[in-house]
């Protein structure tokens, strides 16, 4: 079955379906490596509330893309596409099998879809400010300001995402081009056929999964994570302390929010993430979507079935 699997496996969805150790069972199976794709996986030390894979499961299965950076670091799609493009050939070298795992579609297609980044550097002058307009106004407000200059890039992005709507006003400003210009697809030569399936599940299954992780993330140390990175100096503001979950827990080690108010926040706003990544990976229609309510096992086992089936075919 080796030589009909195809050149590049992804596991994809929302957060909380079983993604990793899915994606660990499938690379014990076929002689893989795992690529996260992951945006907050890249940084180190933030390893509970990014469910990052524990040292066991690294044990397991090799990993790529993990813990390559500092909180304080800048770290782009474009890096992500660059690094993951290297690793995929590194890992096809030693004749494994790469195997993308993550849930941040946008790093997804970077990889498997392949579109231009845009090749201007980082103008932090006026990051900055937009950064000022956002505390200032809200997110909402320059998200009305991208619908002006880039439609397509807007209706892309949430419009309480603000890192994503600086970023594309940013290359707006210094390229003189919207975004999705430069986003245009362009398949890869180095990713070659990819074979995608998505993790789904009965929302309210999915639902009481995000509020059970939540807890049990707190429970393991989250909120004392967040005060070693606070002590460590890593500054309230970064884009990477005011992600999903550290944002409320840096407020609870503030003394400006009750743990529980903030679990609460926390697994709502986690519940509308995992929405709108089920809206962003629907809209790829190569991509088969798995029921993963019977656990990770027995996804991984009718994962194989199919592919097995799909080699018996060709």
């Amino acid at each position: 079955m080796s030589d009909l699997l195809p050149d590049v496996l992804a596991i994809v969805g929302p957060t909380a379906t079983g993604k990793t150790e899915v994606g660990i069972l499938l690379a014990e199976a076929l002689g893989g490596e795992i690529i996260s794709a992951d945006c907050m996986a890249v940084y180190r030390g933030m390893d509970i509330g990014t469910a990052k894979p524990t040292p066991e499961q690294q044990r397991r299965v090799r990993f790529h893309l993990i813990d390559v950076c500092f909180p304080n670091e800048p770290f782009s799609v474009a890096q992500f596409q660059q690094m993951a493009l290297e690793a995929v050939r590194q890992i096809r070298q030693r004749g494994r099998l790469p195997i993308v795992v993550g849930g941040t579609g946008l790093y997804v297609k970077a990889l498997l879809d392949g579109f231009r980044i845009p090749p201007a550097a980082a103008n932090h002058e006026l990051r900055q400010q937009l950064w000022q307009e956002v505390h200032r106004v809200g997110s909402a407000a320059l998200h009305a300001r991208l619908q002006e200059v880039d439609p397509l890039a807007a209706s892309r992005i949430h419009p309480n995402d603000a890192v994503r709507i600086i970023r594309a006003l940013e290359v707006y400003h210094v390229t003189g081009r919207p975004i999705s210009e430069w986003q245009q697809r362009h398949p890869p030569a180095e990713v070659g056929r990819a074979r995608r399936f998505g993790l789904t599940m009965q929302r309210e299954l999915l639902y009481a999964r995000i509020n059970q992780r939540v807890e049990q993330m707190v429970a393991r140390g989250w909120l004392q994570e967040v005060h070693r990175l606070l002590q460590a100096g890593y500054a309230p503001d970064l884009p990477a302390m005011r992600s999903l979950g550290y944002a409320e827990l840096v407020l609870v080690a503030q003394g400006k929010m009750d743990l529980q108010q903030a679990i609460a926040l926390i697994q709502r706003e986690t519940r509308r993430f995992a929405k709108r990544q089920f809206t962003w990976f629907r809209a790829d229609k190569q991509i088969e979507w798995m029921d993963a309510s019977s656990g990770a096992e027995e996804t991984a086992r009718h994962i194989l079935e199919r592919l097995r089936s799909e080699a018996e075919y060709t």
